[in-house]
């Protein structure tokens, strides 16, 4: 199942610069003129239509886990269990499995991993499974996806020409965004109406569509056929790049602060409950956030230069948890959507804190600690998850949502203090390496230029 910076994908590490070029209505007619060239690419339409309809599924699906678990149990516990293990198994799945993407042919390892993803979303539709067998069959659909993202994400460059690749690696991280959103709005309207059990069978026809069109539409491609290396042999390398380098050790610990934000869509199906709502209520808190986060990147993405951005960062991080706060309010429903949103604008943060944290890392081991830095987003999600749902066993879902918005904004400003000691340094840094020729071709010292 695709969740956010889940199974292996790298959202905004290779995002194009925006703002580079005079005018601004100048570069909406080239994104334009962009975006046509890569849709006119059939096989990137053919995945890109794949990855929009198992995206959808996805998220219905997991709207339906969270009200068949709660209605069963009535477990604010079990219910942040069952959904946090949409965020844990990937995290051992992503190092020990994405290497099939180069050990296998990428399109067989797609279509297989969807048929098999779709087998086991069938048997969870099926109203006898007990409830250890969903969250079992969950678990194992989950860790299959950082192989399947993977096995995509490395066919990208032999679809797309190379001057087309970072757009349409953006093109694929903005689609999950509205994918989540609308999923999420969708899932709860569908459950409401369909049943929980006949909404995880459409997830499951999701996976086979996807695998239709792969194998439809898309042609097979050389790969390796390399043994995959140890990965949990260089993790300690890894985390200690990252943990040596002051700016890259703040930048991944503004990420990790997702943690807090996600705890209002862990607690969605107990927190409807409180206000009276069912299956729609739940889609609308999953959803409120992940909309807000498309708006606020879009906004902030067009309105502000790369630099400012990162100025921004210690700001936003707070706004991302702020309003959750005043859920101890008990503010009516629609209040709450809107503060929601608005700390999901808040959470359009990540973006430029991934695009500072690639800048503060030497060229050759970026990959590397971007996938350490999503394992530990994928740690702090599901940990923040789990630990709500157990602090829900003893005090009110909007309480445990304020308690988490009220934590995030203690350690995003403690976070942000610590950003404005390293953001002049590191944009210096990546002013450097934006001259490397300049510097080339300068005349040596004391040389002059009729010399």
């Amino acid at each position: 199942m695709s969740i956010t910076m889940r199974g292996g994908e790298q959202p905004f590490l290779d995002l194009p610069e925006s703002g580079a070029e005079r005018g601004r209505h100048r570069t909406v007619r080239r994104r334009t003129a962009n975006y046509r060239a890569i849709f006119a690419i059939r096989e990137f339409r053919t995945l890109w239509s794949a990855q929009v309809v198992s995206y959808l599924g996805d998220q219905i699906a997991q709207v339906a886990i969270a009200v068949l678990v709660y209605a069963k149990t009535g477990s604010p516990w079990l219910t942040a269990l069952a959904y946090a293990l949409t965020y844990l198994p990937p995290i051992l799945g992503g190092p020990l499995l994405a290497g099939l993407a180069d050990t296998f042919p990428r399109r067989q390892v797609m279509i297989t991993l969807d048929l098999a993803r779709g087998g086991l979303v069938e048997l969870m539709a099926l109203p006898s499974m007990p409830l250890a067998g969903t969250c079992a069959l969950l678990c194992v659909t989950v860790l299959l996806g950082p192989p399947f993202s993977a096995a995509r994400s490395a066919m990208l460059p032999q679809i797309l020409p190379r001057e087309r690749l970072a757009l349409g690696s953006a093109v694929g991280n903005m689609t999950f965004q509205a994918s989540q959103a609308a999923g999420f709005l969708v899932g709860g309207i569908l459950v409401a109406t369909l049943g929980a059990y006949r909404s995880l069978a459409l997830d499951a026809l999701s996976f086979c569509l996807s695998a239709a069109l792969i194998t439809g539409w898309v042609r097979p491609r050389p790969y390796s056929g390399e043994t995959p290396a140890r990965p949990l042999h260089s993790l300690a390398q890894d985390v200690s790049l990252i943990f040596q380098r002051p700016a890259a050790r703040t930048l991944v610990l503004f990420g990790w602060l997702a943690g807090f934000a996600i705890v209002p869509e862990g607690l969605a199906a107990p927190y409807a409950r409180t206000l009276g709502g069912g299956p729609v209520t739940i889609g609308l808190l999953m959803c409120a956030m992940p909309a807000g986060t498309v708006a606020g990147s879009l906004i902030i993405g067009r309105l502000s230069r790369p630099d400012e951005r990162f100025r921004m960062i210690g700001v936003l991080a707070m706004l991302s948890c702020g309003p959750l706060v005043a859920s101890l309010l008990r503010p009516p429903l629609p209040l709450l959507l809107f503060l929601l949103m608005v700390a999901g604008v808040g959470g359009a943060y990540q973006l430029a804190a991934a695009r500072a944290f690639v800048a503060a890392l030497p060229n050759g081991q970026r990959d590397r600690a971007f996938g350490v830095a999503q394992s530990g987003l994928l740690a702090a999600q599901g940990l923040g998850i789990l630990m709500a749902g157990a602090a829900a066993r003893w005090i009110s879902p909007p309480a445990v949502v304020a308690t988490a918005g009220a934590l995030g904004v203690v350690a995003a400003a403690v976070l942000a203090t610590e950003w404005a000691r390293h953001r002049s340094l590191l944009a210096g840094l990546a002013g450097e390496r934006r001259r490397p020729t300049a510097a080339a071709s300068a005349p040596p010292p004391g040389q002059g230029a009729g010399a």
